[in-house]
């Protein structure tokens, strides 16, 4: 079995949240603004702490905001 690719929307959430910046959202997040650019950009996978506290700070879904790419390919 591979390894999962989890990819995001956090830069199209961060967009239609009144354009929030990398910055805004990495003090609501509690992480350093190159965390989220590392997030955004797939290089780093959030823990779960993590990925709950994003989807928390844009009121969505865990679902809406981290997903798995090819899922097909582990079912």
């Amino acid at each position: 079995m591979g390894k999962f690719l989890i990819s995001n929307n956090i830069r199209k959430l961060r967009f239609n949240h009144d354009e929030m910046t990398q910055q805004q959202l990495a003090d609501k997040a509690g992480v350093t603004r190159q965390t989220i650019v590392a997030l955004e950009q797939g290089k780093y996978s959030p823990s779960l702490e993590l990925a709950f506290r994003i989807a928390l700070v844009f009121n969505s879904p865990l679902e809406e905001v981290f997903f798995i790419e090819n899922k097909e390919e582990f079912l």
